[in-house]
């Protein structure tokens, strides 16, 4: 297995930020280049040792879906194609597969969170008071359980820590009402959409999360990722039951594993272990085939 890419290096080239995941770096007053490291975290930590090839399979996926969906809203990508890229960056053959050159945005502070099964935290809130980020659920509904209809539930994006839930009223008050409406819209018309394609081909989308920024003409433009194994839950179609936990083709499986090892989710993290960098990158290979019906071996 090849050493993974845990950060960049490019002396001449000027780092905009250094994230969790993407190294950003700014290639013209208009445009970044967004590089996808094979770092990898789990609840709000960075592990080590990486996963080779991740950040690969995390930009072709996204690259996939932004084209899948070119015709509905505009995106961020401007260059895929390392060759295309501005010096100093088409130099560095170690970003090839991994970077896109981008359209410089202002991000709009809200992740865009589409819901079409009730797991995870809306799971947890749901078990408390029958609702997620204000939504009424229907009572007696399982850990898992396919929703009637997708909801939409924004959170505020933190810069450090978690992302928290907030009610759409609120993502009113912090965007205004055209925005949220435009926002919650283009959410659920992708997920609907891309869930419908994917459950053709194997996989249940879960749920998934979308960013977007706004260009110099005042226009909504999807960026960051989109629909990866990072920013959403991938189920098998096959053997997928309510009221448990389900096989994933995700992160979860790293999430699962730091949560069985007993970790208090403090420094220091725990080390994966060899099966479980593996286990990881042969999820996120069959997410990639099933979806795009081609391979990827990064």
């Amino acid at each position: 297995m090849a050493e993974a890419l845990l950060t960049t290096r490019i002396p001449d080239g000027e780092l905009l930020s250094h994230g969790k995941v993407r190294d950003i770096y700014t290639a013209a007053p208009n445009a970044l280049v967004l590089v996808a490291t094979d770092r990898v975290s789990a609840f709000d930590h960075v592990l080590e040792p990486g996963i080779p090839g991740r950040g690969v399979i995390l930009t072709q996926l996204s690259n996939f879906w932004f084209r899948h969906f070119e015709d509905l809203l505009p995106n961020h990508l401007l260059v895929t194609d390392l060759e295309e890229f501005p010096e100093p960056y088409r130099n560095y053959p170690e970003l090839g597969g991994r970077a896109v050159l981008v359209k410089k945005l202002r991000p709009i502070p809200i992740e865009c969170v589409a819901r079409g099964y009730i797991t995870g935290s809306g799971w947890e809130e749901y078990a408390v008071d029958q609702t997620v980020c204000g939504i009424k659920l229907p009572a007696g509904l399982s850990d898992c359980e396919k929703l009637t209809e997708p909801i939409f539930t924004p959170a505020t994006k933190a810069t450090e820590g978690h992302d928290e839930n907030i009610s759409y009223e609120r993502m009113v008050s912090i965007v205004g009402r055209e925005t949220a409406e435009a926002l919650r819209s283009y959410t659920l018309r992708i997920y609907t959409d891309a869930a419908a394609y994917a459950a053709e081909r194997g996989i249940i989308i879960a749920d998934t999360k979308f960013e977007f920024g706004i260009d110099e003409d005042g226009c909504i433009v999807w960026m960051d990722e989109a629909l990866t194994p990072d920013s959403s839950r991938f189920w098998p179609v096959d053997g997928y039951e309510p009221g448990r936990s389900q096989p994933s083709f995700d992160k979860q499986f790293v999430r699962d594993w730091v949560s069985a090892g007993g970790w208090n989710k403090e420094p220091p993290t725990p080390i994966l272990p060899p099966e479980v960098v593996a286990g990881t990158l042969k999820r996120y290979r069959r997410a990639y085939r099933l979806l795009t019906g081609e391979e990827i071996n990064p």
